[in-house]
């Protein structure tokens, strides 16, 4: 459960450090987004968690 919580902590450190270093590219990204079909935002979000799956499968030693 701890790695649980310190994965959580990293992903929010990624997200502040993205919102810090480039808050102008993180608002154009933003937008983009809502321009983008609801169903091809579900396509990616499901690519982005499987390739994400994926990855941590090998990083926990498979």
């Amino acid at each position: 459960m701890s790695d649980l919580w310190a994965a959580l902590c990293l992903v929010l450190v990624l997200e502040g450090l993205l919102l810090f270093a480039a808050p102008d590219m993180w608002k154009r990204a933003a937008v983009q987004l809502l321009s983008l079909p609801t169903g091809m935002l579900r396509r990616v979000g499901a690519g982005v968690l499987v390739v994400g799956l994926i990855a941590l499968y090998f990083v926990r030693g498979a």
